[in-house]
């Protein structure tokens, strides 16, 4: 697997597919491997680029003091070390923090943009119930098992099944990640703000977010589209925040549509 340096920390991707790239950031805690469910959508299309975040995963675990800026320099990095000037991109929960990150600091690496699951902070910003906050963070210090299963109610829907759930805490238990690096990334989100920000956003922007969101609730989503100039926003029913296991079907049609339409517009200009 390659891996590239980022000022002294070690990340690694992968990538998958040819076509247009298009680079998948994931949330707290969860490696590349938790793709698992949009790879297939995409991968027949595009240049599919994936990467662990620093923290989780195979990438460096470094000492606590994380930022998101920080974490979109190494999506950066990513997308030097695989030759792409610019991509599509794809970033859900905490990665969708760091896509818009990426997209204001660095506009001309951004084809098009899709967040998911997201917030930008500030005034407007609608919190996780203070029972979903307390287990978040403790979290943190519990034994795999119990960190995976701990998180259920709150991020999928009540009517998706047991056994895709339990899919998704399989992959999670086999790269489930150190206290230090949970630490460092939940360090980075709690400063992050860009919601006075988001108008300098000129890419083409896709705004997904399952209605029962518990973690982050629905309401930012509504916020983000709000201030991103021509953004699209799609609300998933019967969806929580790990909208693509909820709704799988649905993911691939609101995913699918709108890179059809940018990757054919990006192909004509």
């Amino acid at each position: 697997m390659p891996y590239v340096d980022n000022d002294g920390v070690r990340i690694r991707w992968e990538e998958e597919g040819s076509g247009e790239p298009l680079l998948l950031i994931m949330g707290l805690g969860y490696s590349l491997e938790m793709w698992h469910r949009v790879k297939p959508l995409v991968t027949n299309k595009f240049r599919v680029i994936m990467f662990d975040n620093r923290g989780v995963g195979q990438s460096d675990v470094p000492e606590p003091n994380y930022s998101i800026p920080d974490m979109a320099d190494d999506a950066v990095a990513v997308l030097d070390a695989a030759g792409v000037e610019s991509a599509h991109v794809l970033g859900v929960s905490m990665g969708g923090y760091i896509a818009q990150a990426l997209t204001i600091a660095d506009p001309d690496r951004v084809r098009s943009l899709i967040l998911g699951c997201t917030a930008c902070g500030g005034p407007d910003a609608v919190t996780a119930e203070p029972e979903v906050l307390a287990a978040l963070t403790a979290r943190g210090s519990m034994s795999a098992e119990e960190g995976v299963r701990v998180m259920i109610p709150f991020i999928y829907d009540a009517n998706t099944s047991v056994e895709a759930i339990d899919e998704d805490l399989a992959l999670r238990l086999q790269n489930y990640p150190t206290e230090k690096g949970y630490m460092g990334q939940l360090q980075a989100i709690a400063s992050h703000q860009t919601y006075d920000r988001l108008h300098e956003i000129v890419a083409p922007t896709l705004v997904i977010h399952g209605q029962s969101d518990r973690l982050v609730p629905h309401a930012n989503g509504e916020d983000i589209a709000r201030r991103i100039p021509n953004a699209r926003f799609v609300t998933l029913p019967d969806a929580s925040h790990i909208f693509f296991t909820d709704q799988p079907e649905r993911t691939r049609i609101a995913i699918d549509g709108f890179l059809a339409e940018v990757a054919s517009v990006g192909a004509e200009a």
